[in-house]
Protein backbone atom coordinates (compact mmCIF):
# COMPACT_ATOMS: atom_id res chain seq x y z
CA UNK A 1 0.00 0.00 0.00
CA UNK A 2 1.11 3.54 -0.76
CA UNK A 3 2.61 5.04 2.48
CA UNK A 4 0.48 8.16 2.08
CA UNK A 5 -2.71 6.08 1.93
CA UNK A 6 -1.65 4.17 5.03
CA UNK A 7 -1.10 7.40 6.95
CA UNK A 8 -4.42 8.79 5.71
CA UNK A 9 -6.18 5.71 7.12
CA UNK A 10 -4.35 6.20 10.43
CA UNK A 11 -5.33 9.89 10.37
CA UNK A 12 -9.02 9.09 9.81
CA UNK A 13 -9.07 6.48 12.57
CA UNK A 14 -7.27 8.81 14.99
CA UNK A 15 -9.70 11.68 14.36
CA UNK A 16 -12.79 9.50 14.78
CA UNK A 17 -11.34 7.84 17.87
CA UNK A 18 -10.66 11.27 19.36
CA UNK A 19 -14.20 12.45 18.64
CA UNK A 20 -15.82 9.32 20.06
CA UNK A 21 -13.59 9.41 23.15
CA UNK A 22 -15.54 12.32 24.57
CA UNK A 23 -12.79 14.96 24.56
CA UNK A 24 -13.80 18.39 23.20
CA UNK A 25 -14.32 18.13 19.46
CA UNK A 26 -11.97 20.93 18.52
CA UNK A 27 -9.15 19.25 20.50
CA UNK A 28 -9.82 15.94 18.74
CA UNK A 29 -9.87 17.53 15.29
CA UNK A 30 -6.67 19.53 15.87
CA UNK A 31 -4.82 17.22 18.26
CA UNK A 32 -5.17 13.89 16.45
CA UNK A 33 -3.80 15.19 13.11
CA UNK A 34 -0.94 16.97 14.90
CA UNK A 35 0.02 13.77 16.75
CA UNK A 36 -0.18 11.68 13.56
CA UNK A 37 1.88 14.29 11.68
CA UNK A 38 4.59 14.26 14.37
CA UNK A 39 4.78 10.47 14.32
CA UNK A 40 4.90 10.41 10.52
CA UNK A 41 7.58 13.14 10.49
CA UNK A 42 9.74 11.09 12.84
CA UNK A 43 9.51 8.29 10.27
CA UNK A 44 10.36 10.71 7.43
CA UNK A 45 6.87 10.52 5.94
CA UNK A 46 5.63 14.07 6.62
CA UNK A 47 7.01 17.56 6.12
CA UNK A 48 6.41 19.64 9.27
CA UNK A 49 6.79 22.76 7.14
CA UNK A 50 3.06 22.52 6.48
CA UNK A 51 2.44 23.76 10.02
CA UNK A 52 4.06 27.10 9.10
CA UNK A 53 0.78 27.94 7.35
CA UNK A 54 -1.27 27.57 10.55
CA UNK A 55 -0.79 31.17 11.83
CA UNK A 56 -1.70 32.53 8.42
CA UNK A 57 -4.86 30.42 8.31
CA UNK A 58 -5.88 31.44 11.82
CA UNK A 59 -5.32 35.09 10.92
CA UNK A 60 -7.38 34.63 7.76
CA UNK A 61 -10.28 33.10 9.72
CA UNK A 62 -10.28 35.79 12.39
CA UNK A 63 -10.12 38.66 9.88
CA UNK A 64 -12.71 37.27 7.48
CA UNK A 65 -15.46 39.93 7.32
CA UNK A 66 -18.04 37.37 6.21
CA UNK A 67 -17.57 35.26 9.34
CA UNK A 68 -18.27 38.35 11.45
CA UNK A 69 -21.93 37.71 10.64
CA UNK A 70 -21.84 34.48 12.68
CA UNK A 71 -21.69 36.02 16.19
CA UNK A 72 -24.10 38.77 15.14
CA UNK A 73 -26.76 36.32 13.94
CA UNK A 74 -26.21 34.18 17.04
CA UNK A 75 -26.70 37.25 19.25
CA UNK A 76 -29.82 38.25 17.32
CA UNK A 77 -31.38 34.84 17.88
CA UNK A 78 -30.47 34.70 21.55
CA UNK A 79 -31.86 38.19 22.19
CA UNK A 80 -35.21 37.12 20.74
CA UNK A 81 -35.18 33.90 22.74
CA UNK A 82 -34.17 35.56 26.01
CA UNK A 83 -36.76 38.32 25.61
CA UNK A 84 -39.47 35.61 25.20
CA UNK A 85 -40.66 37.12 21.90
CA UNK A 86 -40.59 33.69 20.25
CA UNK A 87 -42.61 32.26 23.14
CA UNK A 88 -45.26 34.99 22.82
CA UNK A 89 -45.52 34.44 19.08
CA UNK A 90 -45.86 30.69 19.52
CA UNK A 91 -48.56 30.97 22.16
CA UNK A 92 -50.66 33.50 20.24
CA UNK A 93 -50.54 31.62 16.92
CA UNK A 94 -51.24 28.29 18.63
CA UNK A 95 -54.27 29.85 20.29
CA UNK A 96 -55.47 31.43 17.02
CA UNK A 97 -55.26 28.15 15.10
CA UNK A 98 -56.38 25.91 17.99
CA UNK A 99 -59.49 23.73 17.91
CA UNK A 100 -58.23 20.40 16.60
CA UNK A 101 -55.06 18.36 16.62
CA UNK A 102 -53.91 19.22 13.11
CA UNK A 103 -54.33 22.97 13.75
CA UNK A 104 -52.29 22.73 16.93
CA UNK A 105 -49.50 20.78 15.22
CA UNK A 106 -49.55 23.07 12.16
CA UNK A 107 -49.11 26.05 14.47
CA UNK A 108 -45.90 24.46 15.77
CA UNK A 109 -44.54 24.07 12.22
CA UNK A 110 -45.52 27.59 11.10
CA UNK A 111 -44.18 29.32 14.18
CA UNK A 112 -40.99 27.27 13.95
CA UNK A 113 -40.53 28.50 10.38
CA UNK A 114 -40.90 32.11 11.55
CA UNK A 115 -38.50 31.51 14.41
CA UNK A 116 -36.08 29.85 11.99
CA UNK A 117 -36.04 32.89 9.73
CA UNK A 118 -35.27 35.18 12.65
CA UNK A 119 -33.07 33.17 15.02
CA UNK A 120 -31.71 29.87 13.69
CA UNK A 121 -30.52 28.81 17.17
CA UNK A 122 -31.42 25.12 17.36
CA UNK A 123 -30.88 24.58 21.09
CA UNK A 124 -32.96 27.56 22.19
CA UNK A 125 -35.74 26.79 19.70
CA UNK A 126 -36.14 23.12 20.63
CA UNK A 127 -35.98 23.76 24.37
CA UNK A 128 -38.65 26.45 24.00
CA UNK A 129 -40.86 24.26 21.78
CA UNK A 130 -40.45 21.31 24.12
CA UNK A 131 -41.27 23.35 27.20
CA UNK A 132 -44.28 25.19 25.78
CA UNK A 133 -45.87 22.97 23.14
CA UNK A 134 -45.09 19.40 24.22
CA UNK A 135 -47.56 19.41 27.14
CA UNK A 136 -50.22 20.97 24.88
CA UNK A 137 -49.62 18.45 22.09
CA UNK A 138 -49.81 15.49 24.47
CA UNK A 139 -52.90 16.90 26.21
CA UNK A 140 -54.60 17.30 22.82
CA UNK A 141 -54.24 13.57 22.27
CA UNK A 142 -51.33 13.64 19.82
CA UNK A 143 -49.16 10.60 20.53
CA UNK A 144 -45.67 10.97 21.94
CA UNK A 145 -43.95 9.87 18.71
CA UNK A 146 -45.66 12.51 16.56
CA UNK A 147 -45.21 15.21 19.22
CA UNK A 148 -41.52 14.44 19.76
CA UNK A 149 -40.65 14.13 16.08
CA UNK A 150 -42.56 17.29 15.19
CA UNK A 151 -40.75 19.39 17.80
CA UNK A 152 -37.30 18.01 16.94
CA UNK A 153 -37.77 18.44 13.18
CA UNK A 154 -39.43 21.86 13.37
CA UNK A 155 -36.71 23.11 15.69
CA UNK A 156 -34.04 22.44 13.07
CA UNK A 157 -35.65 24.51 10.29
CA UNK A 158 -33.37 27.39 11.18
CA UNK A 159 -30.45 25.56 9.61
CA UNK A 160 -31.91 25.65 6.10
CA UNK A 161 -34.22 28.69 6.13
CA UNK A 162 -32.07 31.82 5.70
CA UNK A 163 -30.47 33.62 7.38
CA UNK A 164 -28.70 30.53 8.64
CA UNK A 165 -25.33 29.91 10.29
CA UNK A 166 -24.96 26.78 8.14
CA UNK A 167 -25.36 28.83 4.95
CA UNK A 168 -22.92 31.50 6.13
CA UNK A 169 -20.21 28.92 6.86
CA UNK A 170 -21.01 27.07 3.64
CA UNK A 171 -20.85 30.31 1.70
CA UNK A 172 -17.30 30.94 2.87
CA UNK A 173 -16.11 27.44 2.00
CA UNK A 174 -18.02 27.08 -1.29
CA UNK A 175 -16.68 30.45 -2.43
CA UNK A 176 -13.10 29.37 -1.72
CA UNK A 177 -13.60 25.96 -3.34
CA UNK A 178 -15.24 27.47 -6.44
CA UNK A 179 -12.45 30.03 -6.86
CA UNK A 180 -9.81 27.28 -6.54
CA UNK A 181 -11.68 25.07 -9.01
CA UNK A 182 -11.98 27.85 -11.57
CA UNK A 183 -8.30 28.69 -11.26
CA UNK A 184 -7.46 25.04 -11.97
CA UNK A 185 -9.68 25.25 -15.04
CA UNK A 186 -7.86 28.40 -16.24
CA UNK A 187 -10.56 30.93 -15.32
CA UNK A 188 -8.83 33.54 -13.14
CA UNK A 189 -11.80 35.92 -12.90
CA UNK A 190 -14.84 33.78 -12.02
CA UNK A 191 -18.11 35.28 -10.86
CA UNK A 192 -18.03 35.18 -7.04
CA UNK A 193 -20.36 32.93 -5.06
CA UNK A 194 -21.82 34.99 -2.23
CA UNK A 195 -23.77 34.17 0.89
CA UNK A 196 -26.62 36.15 -0.67
CA UNK A 197 -26.67 33.60 -3.52
CA UNK A 198 -26.95 30.78 -1.00
CA UNK A 199 -29.66 32.55 1.00
CA UNK A 200 -31.72 33.00 -2.15
CA UNK A 201 -31.00 29.44 -3.29
CA UNK A 202 -32.04 27.90 0.04
CA UNK A 203 -35.26 29.88 0.44
CA UNK A 204 -37.49 27.73 -1.79
CA UNK A 205 -36.06 24.38 -0.52
CA UNK A 206 -36.57 25.63 3.04
CA UNK A 207 -40.20 26.49 2.33
CA UNK A 208 -40.53 23.11 0.58
CA UNK A 209 -39.45 21.42 3.80
CA UNK A 210 -42.03 23.43 5.77
CA UNK A 211 -44.70 22.33 3.28
CA UNK A 212 -43.66 18.68 3.59
CA UNK A 213 -43.80 18.82 7.38
CA UNK A 214 -47.19 20.53 7.26
CA UNK A 215 -48.56 18.01 4.76
CA UNK A 216 -47.33 15.09 6.84
CA UNK A 217 -48.95 16.53 9.98
CA UNK A 218 -52.23 17.31 8.22
CA UNK A 219 -52.41 13.87 6.60
CA UNK A 220 -51.79 12.01 9.87
CA UNK A 221 -54.00 14.16 12.10
CA UNK A 222 -56.81 15.13 9.72
CA UNK A 223 -60.31 14.98 11.15
CA UNK A 224 -59.22 14.18 14.69
CA UNK A 225 -60.76 16.32 17.39
CA UNK A 226 -58.57 17.73 20.12
CA UNK A 227 -59.33 17.01 23.75
CA UNK A 228 -58.90 20.73 24.45
CA UNK A 229 -61.76 21.39 22.04
CA UNK A 230 -64.20 19.81 24.48
CA UNK A 231 -63.21 22.12 27.32
CA UNK A 232 -62.99 25.84 27.92
CA UNK A 233 -59.29 25.62 28.73
CA UNK A 234 -58.06 26.37 25.21
CA UNK A 235 -56.69 29.92 25.21
CA UNK A 236 -58.27 32.56 23.01
CA UNK A 237 -56.32 35.00 20.88
CA UNK A 238 -57.62 38.12 19.16
CA UNK A 239 -56.41 39.20 15.74
CA UNK A 240 -54.82 42.33 17.21
CA UNK A 241 -52.88 40.27 19.75
CA UNK A 242 -51.76 37.86 17.05
CA UNK A 243 -50.50 40.71 14.86
CA UNK A 244 -48.86 42.40 17.84
CA UNK A 245 -46.81 39.28 18.58
CA UNK A 246 -46.01 38.25 15.01
CA UNK A 247 -45.48 41.62 13.28
CA UNK A 248 -42.13 42.41 14.99
CA UNK A 249 -40.66 39.08 13.91
CA UNK A 250 -41.96 39.48 10.35
CA UNK A 251 -40.51 42.97 10.23
CA UNK A 252 -37.15 41.69 11.40
CA UNK A 253 -37.17 38.94 8.76
CA UNK A 254 -37.99 41.45 6.01
CA UNK A 255 -35.32 43.88 7.21
CA UNK A 256 -32.55 41.28 7.48
CA UNK A 257 -33.28 38.84 4.66
CA UNK A 258 -34.78 41.44 2.35
CA UNK A 259 -31.77 43.76 2.63
CA UNK A 260 -29.48 40.89 1.62
CA UNK A 261 -31.61 39.61 -1.25
CA UNK A 262 -32.13 43.01 -2.86
CA UNK A 263 -28.44 43.84 -2.51
CA UNK A 264 -28.75 46.77 -0.10
CA UNK A 265 -26.56 45.15 2.57
CA UNK A 266 -23.98 42.41 2.92
CA UNK A 267 -24.78 39.53 5.33
CA UNK A 268 -22.57 41.13 7.99
CA UNK A 269 -24.28 44.51 7.65
CA UNK A 270 -27.71 42.86 7.64
CA UNK A 271 -26.76 40.91 10.76
CA UNK A 272 -25.91 44.22 12.46
CA UNK A 273 -29.33 45.59 11.49
CA UNK A 274 -30.83 42.33 12.80
CA UNK A 275 -29.19 42.82 16.19
CA UNK A 276 -30.54 46.38 16.31
CA UNK A 277 -33.99 45.05 15.45
CA UNK A 278 -33.75 42.33 18.08
CA UNK A 279 -32.84 44.99 20.65
CA UNK A 280 -35.95 46.93 19.64
CA UNK A 281 -38.15 43.84 20.00
CA UNK A 282 -36.58 42.96 23.34
CA UNK A 283 -37.05 46.54 24.50
CA UNK A 284 -40.75 46.38 23.64
CA UNK A 285 -41.33 44.31 26.75
CA UNK A 286 -39.48 46.75 28.99
CA UNK A 287 -41.75 49.79 28.65
CA UNK A 288 -42.87 52.28 26.03
CA UNK A 289 -40.10 54.83 26.63
CA UNK A 290 -37.35 52.29 26.21
CA UNK A 291 -39.10 50.81 23.19
CA UNK A 292 -39.39 54.08 21.28
CA UNK A 293 -35.84 55.08 22.17
CA UNK A 294 -34.53 51.81 20.76
CA UNK A 295 -36.79 52.22 17.71
CA UNK A 296 -35.32 55.64 16.98
CA UNK A 297 -31.77 54.32 17.29
CA UNK A 298 -32.50 51.35 15.04
CA UNK A 299 -34.09 53.64 12.43
CA UNK A 300 -31.00 55.87 12.46
CA UNK A 301 -28.79 52.80 12.11
CA UNK A 302 -30.73 51.72 9.01
CA UNK A 303 -30.51 55.28 7.63
CA UNK A 304 -26.74 55.27 8.08
CA UNK A 305 -26.56 51.94 6.24
CA UNK A 306 -28.44 53.43 3.29
CA UNK A 307 -26.21 56.52 3.31
CA UNK A 308 -23.13 54.30 3.37
CA UNK A 309 -24.43 52.41 0.34
CA UNK A 310 -24.87 55.78 -1.39
CA UNK A 311 -21.25 56.71 -0.70
CA UNK A 312 -22.17 59.55 1.68
CA UNK A 313 -20.02 58.39 4.55
CA UNK A 314 -16.64 59.70 5.56
CA UNK A 315 -14.73 62.66 6.91
CA UNK A 316 -13.40 65.51 4.79
CA UNK A 317 -10.54 67.76 5.87
CA UNK A 318 -9.69 71.19 4.50
CA UNK A 319 -6.57 73.03 5.66
CA UNK A 320 -6.21 70.70 8.64
CA UNK A 321 -9.75 71.46 9.80
CA UNK A 322 -12.87 69.34 9.48
CA UNK A 323 -15.08 70.47 6.59
CA UNK A 324 -18.67 70.25 7.84
CA UNK A 325 -20.08 68.74 4.69
CA UNK A 326 -22.89 66.19 4.50
CA UNK A 327 -20.47 63.21 4.58
CA UNK A 328 -18.76 64.73 7.63
CA UNK A 329 -22.05 65.28 9.43
CA UNK A 330 -23.04 61.71 8.59
CA UNK A 331 -19.83 60.36 10.11
CA UNK A 332 -20.27 62.43 13.26
CA UNK A 333 -23.89 61.32 13.39
CA UNK A 334 -22.72 57.71 13.31
CA UNK A 335 -20.76 58.26 16.52
CA UNK A 336 -23.77 59.91 18.13
CA UNK A 337 -26.05 57.07 17.06
CA UNK A 338 -23.67 54.46 18.43
CA UNK A 339 -23.70 56.24 21.79
CA UNK A 340 -27.48 56.54 21.70
CA UNK A 341 -27.82 52.88 20.81
CA UNK A 342 -25.67 51.93 23.80
CA UNK A 343 -27.76 54.17 26.05
CA UNK A 344 -30.95 52.61 24.67
CA UNK A 345 -29.65 49.13 25.39
CA UNK A 346 -28.77 50.05 28.96
CA UNK A 347 -32.18 51.66 29.46
CA UNK A 348 -34.26 49.11 27.56
CA UNK A 349 -32.66 45.92 28.84
CA UNK A 350 -31.66 46.55 32.44
CA UNK A 351 -32.11 42.94 33.45
CA UNK A 352 -28.93 40.93 33.10
CA UNK A 353 -30.85 37.76 32.35
CA UNK A 354 -31.75 39.22 28.93
CA UNK A 355 -28.73 41.05 27.55
CA UNK A 356 -26.05 39.62 29.82
CA UNK A 357 -27.00 35.98 29.28
CA UNK A 358 -27.43 36.54 25.53
CA UNK A 359 -23.94 38.03 25.27
CA UNK A 360 -22.32 35.28 27.37
CA UNK A 361 -23.98 32.50 25.37
CA UNK A 362 -22.99 34.24 22.14
CA UNK A 363 -19.35 34.17 23.23
CA UNK A 364 -19.58 30.46 24.09
CA UNK A 365 -21.31 29.44 20.84
CA UNK A 366 -19.08 31.64 18.67
CA UNK A 367 -15.96 30.36 20.42
CA UNK A 368 -17.04 26.78 19.76
CA UNK A 369 -17.69 27.47 16.07
CA UNK A 370 -14.45 29.36 15.45
CA UNK A 371 -12.47 26.81 17.48
CA UNK A 372 -13.74 24.04 15.22
CA UNK A 373 -13.03 26.16 12.12
CA UNK A 374 -9.39 26.66 13.17
CA UNK A 375 -9.03 23.00 14.18
CA UNK A 376 -10.43 21.91 10.81
CA UNK A 377 -7.81 24.10 9.12
CA UNK A 378 -5.07 22.15 10.90
CA UNK A 379 -6.69 18.87 9.87
CA UNK A 380 -6.85 20.11 6.28
CA UNK A 381 -3.14 20.98 6.28
CA UNK A 382 -2.15 17.54 7.57
CA UNK A 383 -4.50 15.91 5.07
CA UNK A 384 -2.84 17.80 2.22
CA UNK A 385 0.59 16.97 3.65
CA UNK A 386 -0.19 13.29 3.02
CA UNK A 387 -1.36 14.18 -0.54
CA UNK A 388 -4.91 13.39 0.49
CA UNK A 389 -6.39 15.88 -1.96
CA UNK A 390 -4.70 14.10 -4.87
CA UNK A 391 -5.93 10.68 -3.73
CA UNK A 392 -9.48 11.94 -3.29
CA UNK A 393 -9.35 13.54 -6.74
CA UNK A 394 -8.23 10.26 -8.29
CA UNK A 395 -10.98 8.37 -6.44
CA UNK A 396 -13.74 10.75 -7.49
CA UNK A 397 -12.62 10.93 -11.10
CA UNK A 398 -12.58 7.13 -11.33
CA UNK A 399 -16.24 6.85 -10.32
CA UNK A 400 -18.84 5.98 -12.95
CA UNK A 401 -21.28 8.73 -13.81
CA UNK A 402 -18.77 11.54 -14.04
CA UNK A 403 -19.64 14.69 -12.09
CA UNK A 404 -22.95 13.28 -10.85
CA UNK A 405 -21.25 10.12 -9.63
CA UNK A 406 -18.91 12.36 -7.58
CA UNK A 407 -21.88 14.30 -6.27
CA UNK A 408 -23.75 11.16 -5.26
CA UNK A 409 -20.76 9.78 -3.32
CA UNK A 410 -20.23 13.15 -1.62
CA UNK A 411 -23.88 13.29 -0.51
CA UNK A 412 -23.64 9.73 0.82
CA UNK A 413 -20.47 10.51 2.78
CA UNK A 414 -21.99 13.68 4.27
CA UNK A 415 -25.14 11.79 5.28
CA UNK A 416 -23.12 9.06 7.02
CA UNK A 417 -20.84 11.58 8.72
CA UNK A 418 -23.97 13.29 10.04
CA UNK A 419 -24.53 10.36 12.40
CA UNK A 420 -21.37 11.17 14.36
CA UNK A 421 -20.18 14.70 13.49
CA UNK A 422 -21.55 18.25 13.79
CA UNK A 423 -22.38 20.35 10.75
CA UNK A 424 -19.43 22.72 11.35
CA UNK A 425 -16.96 19.84 11.30
CA UNK A 426 -18.50 18.33 8.18
CA UNK A 427 -18.45 21.65 6.32
CA UNK A 428 -14.83 22.44 7.11
CA UNK A 429 -13.57 18.90 6.56
CA UNK A 430 -15.51 17.72 3.50
CA UNK A 431 -16.07 20.85 1.39
CA UNK A 432 -12.38 21.91 1.12
CA UNK A 433 -11.52 18.35 0.01
CA UNK A 434 -14.23 17.58 -2.56
CA UNK A 435 -15.44 21.09 -3.47
CA UNK A 436 -12.54 22.12 -5.76
CA UNK A 437 -12.84 18.81 -7.61
CA UNK A 438 -16.62 18.74 -8.11
CA UNK A 439 -16.86 22.44 -8.97
CA UNK A 440 -14.44 22.04 -11.87
CA UNK A 441 -17.40 20.43 -13.65
CA UNK A 442 -20.57 22.15 -14.85
CA UNK A 443 -22.29 21.68 -11.48
CA UNK A 444 -23.70 24.94 -10.12
CA UNK A 445 -21.96 25.99 -6.88
CA UNK A 446 -25.26 27.32 -5.48
CA UNK A 447 -27.06 24.04 -6.22
CA UNK A 448 -24.15 22.10 -4.73
CA UNK A 449 -24.23 24.23 -1.56
CA UNK A 450 -28.00 23.90 -1.13
CA UNK A 451 -27.78 20.11 -1.53
CA UNK A 452 -25.11 20.02 1.18
CA UNK A 453 -27.26 22.24 3.45
CA UNK A 454 -30.29 19.95 3.00
CA UNK A 455 -28.09 16.93 3.66
CA UNK A 456 -26.66 18.53 6.79
CA UNK A 457 -30.23 19.11 7.96
CA UNK A 458 -30.49 15.37 8.59
CA UNK A 459 -27.42 15.40 10.85
CA UNK A 460 -29.42 17.20 13.55
CA UNK A 461 -31.96 14.36 13.69
CA UNK A 462 -29.96 11.21 13.02
CA UNK A 463 -29.08 9.20 16.15
CA UNK A 464 -27.00 8.72 18.16
CA UNK A 465 -25.43 12.22 18.08
CA UNK A 466 -28.16 14.37 16.52
CA UNK A 467 -28.09 17.63 18.48
CA UNK A 468 -31.86 18.12 18.24
CA UNK A 469 -32.29 14.80 20.03
CA UNK A 470 -30.03 15.87 22.90
CA UNK A 471 -31.79 19.19 23.35
CA UNK A 472 -35.23 17.58 23.29
CA UNK A 473 -34.14 14.87 25.74
CA UNK A 474 -33.24 17.61 28.23
CA UNK A 475 -36.86 18.86 28.39
CA UNK A 476 -38.85 15.71 27.61
CA UNK A 477 -40.57 13.91 30.52
CA UNK A 478 -39.43 10.49 31.69
CA UNK A 479 -42.48 8.91 30.02
CA UNK A 480 -40.81 9.64 26.66
CA UNK A 481 -37.82 7.34 26.47
CA UNK A 482 -34.71 7.99 24.40
CA UNK A 483 -35.73 5.11 22.13
CA UNK A 484 -39.08 6.85 21.53
CA UNK A 485 -37.26 10.02 20.49
CA UNK A 486 -35.07 8.09 18.03
CA UNK A 487 -38.12 6.41 16.48
CA UNK A 488 -40.10 9.67 16.35
CA UNK A 489 -37.67 11.46 14.06
CA UNK A 490 -37.41 8.73 11.41
CA UNK A 491 -40.41 9.94 9.31
CA UNK A 492 -39.02 13.48 9.35
CA UNK A 493 -35.56 12.29 8.30
CA UNK A 494 -37.37 10.55 5.43
CA UNK A 495 -39.07 13.85 4.50
CA UNK A 496 -35.71 15.62 4.57
CA UNK A 497 -34.20 13.01 2.26
CA UNK A 498 -37.21 13.34 -0.05
CA UNK A 499 -36.68 17.11 -0.19
CA UNK A 500 -32.99 16.50 -0.93
CA UNK A 501 -33.89 14.12 -3.77
CA UNK A 502 -36.43 16.59 -5.16
CA UNK A 503 -33.94 19.47 -5.22
CA UNK A 504 -31.34 17.13 -6.76
CA UNK A 505 -33.81 16.17 -9.50
CA UNK A 506 -34.99 19.76 -10.07
CA UNK A 507 -31.94 22.07 -9.71
CA UNK A 508 -34.09 25.10 -10.57
CA UNK A 509 -35.54 24.93 -7.04
CA UNK A 510 -32.13 26.14 -5.84
CA UNK A 511 -30.91 28.18 -8.81
CA UNK A 512 -34.01 30.00 -10.08
CA UNK A 513 -34.31 32.67 -7.36
CA UNK A 514 -30.58 33.58 -7.31
CA UNK A 515 -30.66 33.93 -11.11
CA UNK A 516 -33.69 36.23 -10.90
CA UNK A 517 -32.26 38.40 -8.13
CA UNK A 518 -28.57 38.59 -8.97
CA UNK A 519 -28.17 38.01 -12.71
Amino acid sequence: MNPDLLWLVVLALAVFAGILSGVPVLLAIAGAPTLVALIAASAGQFDLGYFQAVPQRVFGVMTNPLLLAVPLFVLMGLLLEKSQQAEKMLKSLTAALGGNQSALALAVVLVSALIAASTGIIGATIVMLGTITLPALLKAGINKHMSSGLICASGTLGQIIPPSIVLILLGDQISNAYFEAQQEAGNFAPDPVTVGDLFAGALLPGLLLVALYSGYVFFNLRGKASETEETDEAPKSSLSELLKNIAPTLGLIIAVLGSILIGVATPTEAAGVGVAGALVIAAAGQGARAFWTACACAALAVLLLVLRQSGLFGLEFAGGKIAWTLPTLTAVGAVVVLGAMLAAVVMALPRRDVLGSALSETVIITGMIFGIVIAASILSLVFRGFNGDEHVSELLQSLPGGAYGMLLLTMLVIFLLGFILEFVEIIFIVVPIVGPIILQTDISPVWFAVLIALNLQTSFLTPPFGFALFYFRSVAPDTIRTRDIYVSVLPFVGLQLFALALVAAVPALATWLPDVLFK
